[in-house]
C-alpha cells in the first residue's frame, strides 16, 4: 500500500513532509471526540473511535492530512460513571480557537474540516466558534445527518440504534451486546434528545436510550458508508 492509499497523520509525518502535503491542499481535517458513557455495552470512547476512522479513510481518500484526535468533548450527564470525563465549553472552545490560529498561522492552513460525533448545544457551539485570519471551518456533527430508512427506529444517539451499528462494523471486539438495553422514550423526552438540545439522561437509564437491540454490522457498514459519502462532499473543491 502506497502513502496516497493512507491516511496522512500529521503526528507520522516529518515538517517536511507535512509541509509538502500542504502545498498540495492547505487543508486539515480535526476530529474532536468525547469520552462519555454510551450504555454498559458501548465504550466509552465510541464517539472517538467512529470519528477517528472517518478522519483516516477521508484522509487517505482526498489526500489530504489529518490532525491527532482531540479526545474529550462537552456533555452533560445527571450522574457520575466511572471513567466519563467532560470539559468545560469554554476549555474546549479555547483548546480549539488556539489549535486552530497555530495551524493557520505557523503552517499557513486555509481551510479546517471538523468532525465530531455530539450534538449538545455547548460542544458544537465551541467547536463551530472558532476565529480565524483567512481560513474557512466547517464543522460536521455526523449524528446530525438525515439517516432516512437506514434507521428502523430514528432516535437519539446513545448507544442505540445509530452508534451501535457502527460500532459492531467498526469494532466488534468493544461492543458487548449481552448487556445492551433498550430505553423508550416519552415524546416530550424524546424532544430533548434532538440534534442541539442539551441531553439528560432519562430515570432508570442504564447510560443509554433508544433501541440497540435493533443493531446490526451489516447496518452499521451501510450506516458508515453514508457517512462517509456525505461528508466527503465537503472536501471536493468547489
Amino acid at each position: 500500500m502506497t502513502q496516497e492509499q493512507r491516511p496522512w497523520r500529521l503526528k507520522e509525518m516529518t515538517p517536511v513532509s507535512m509541509g509538502e502535503r500542504l502545498r498540495v491542499r492547505p487543508t486539515l481535517i480535526v476530529p474532536v471526540g468525547t469520552t462519555e458513557l454510551h450504555g454498559p455495552h458501548l465504550p466509552l470512547g465510541c464517539d472517538t473511535i467512529i470519528v477517528e476512522r472517518l478522519a483516516d479513510d477521508l484522509s487517505a481518500a482526498h489526500g489530504i492530512a489529518r490532525v491527532p484526535t482531540i479526545e474529550y468533548g462537552v456533555h452533560t450527564a445527571t450522574r457520575p460513571f466511572p471513567g466519563a470525563a467532560t470539559l468545560r465549553r469554554r476549555t474546549l472552545h479555547r483548546v480549539m480557537n488556539e489549535l486552530i490560529e497555530s495551524w493557520e498561522e505557523g503552517a499557513g492552513v486555509r481551510e479546517f474540516l471538523i468532525l465530531t460525533a455530539q450534538s449538545s448545544e455547548a460542544h458544537l457551539e465551541a467547536v463551530s466558534t472558532i476565529r480565524t485570519d483567512q481560513a474557512t471551518v466547517q464543522v460536521v456533527d455526523i449524528f446530525s445527518l438525515d439517516f432516512g430508512s437506514l434507521l428502523e427506529r430514528p432516535a437519539p444517539v446513545q448507544g442505540g440504534e445509530l452508534d451501535t451499528s457502527l460500532m459492531l462494523f467498526l469494532a466488534p471486539h468493544l461492543v458487548h451486546m449481552e448487556q445492551a438495553r433498550d430505553v423508550d422514550l416519552s415524546p416530550s423526552m424524546l424532544a430533548r434528545y434532538r440534534p442541539g438540545h442539551t441531553r439528560h439522561l432519562p430515570p432508570g437509564s442504564p447510560g443509554s436510550v433508544g433501541y440497540p437491540s435493533l443493531a446490526s454490522a451489516q447496518k452499521g457498514e451501510r450506516l458508515y458508508t453514508f457517512i462517509l459519502e456525505r461528508v466527503g462532499r465537503c472536501l471536493i473543491p468547489s
